[in-house]
């Protein structure tokens, strides 16, 4: 039995060190990579080699609860630059990790701050483009959304808000609130007039929704499909906000999703 488990025990550090080894010269990755990182338990996205498996054309995150930990309409008062609370960025310098509204701070989940960051570098991920689907209550809930979109910072100097535009060219793509020609149905309003802005495809996009007030995921994953796939957006509930497992969960998810359309 010992020597069994020693003969275990050294496939398994081989195994490893061979996985290491090849994340630390970034070679191109196998559509197993991620997979197996996550067996192997690593969780930091420096980790990861360069992808080489399918990654989605568009990320579409919900805000409240989702994408930072506060629900807008609980919020007291629009957040203003004087308003900011600086921190450490995940190790990438000194910059905005809150904003206050009264005597509440809002700020990013860490997955949230994960993916944006890997955004902002713009080269693990070529191409994808990110949007914001919210059905904030109330148009002040959006106020307070949209100021705090243009305070947090993803690294030092950029905001959340400058990422967005960068994606798309200074254009407002994004659907924040309930207010016609928005609703409170995400599949019926939010996403269709995203599909139509970004003249992205359904079924090229994954979306994050705590769904604590209702199904979002499911609704837009029925309800929002190609004609020709037959196929709707890869989604992921986050119901205790997007963590940095939910974040790499979905880029399995929609590792999975994109064989269907193969």
């Amino acid at each position: 039995p010992n020597q069994k488990w020693g003969m275990t025990k050294l496939f398994a550090l081989a195994a490893r060190s061979a996985f290491v080894a090849t994340t630390a010269i970034r070679r191109p990755t196998s559509p197993n990579t991620l997979a197996t990182a996550t067996t192997l338990g690593m969780s930091s996205s420096s980790e990861y080699p360069a992808l080489g498996y399918a990654y989605p054309e568009l990320v579409v995150f919900d805000l409240d609860a989702c994408l930072w930990d506060k629900e807008m309409y609980e919020m007291t008062a629009i957040p203003k630059d004087t308003d900011v609370v600086k921190g450490d960025l995940n190790g990438r310098g000194e910059g905005v990790v809150g904003v206050m509204s009264g005597n509440q701070q809002i700020s990013l989940h860490a997955g949230s701050l994960m993916a944006l960051q890997e955004h902002a570098d713009a080269t693990k991920y070529p191409g994808m483009k990110i949007a914001l689907a919210s059905s904030a209550d109330t148009p002040f809930a959006e106020q307070v959304g949209r100021a705090t979109l243009q305070l947090l910072e993803v690294v030092p100097g950029t905001t959340i808000w400058d990422l967005l535009m960068r994606d798309w060219d200074h254009q407002d793509v994004n659907q924040i609130g309930r207010q016609p020609p928005l609703s409170s149905n995400k599949a019926r309003s939010h996403f269709p007039i995203l599909r139509d802005k970004t003249m992205i495809r359904y079924d090229k996009m994954l979306f994050f929704d705590d769904c604590n007030w209702g199904d979002h995921c499911g609704m837009v994953a029925a309800q929002c499909k190609e004609p020709d796939s037959g196929v709707g957006p890869a989604t992921v509930r986050t119901p205790s906000g997007l963590g940095e497992r939910e974040w790499w969960k979905g880029l399995e998810v929609y590792m999975e999703h994109a064989k269907k359309l193969e």
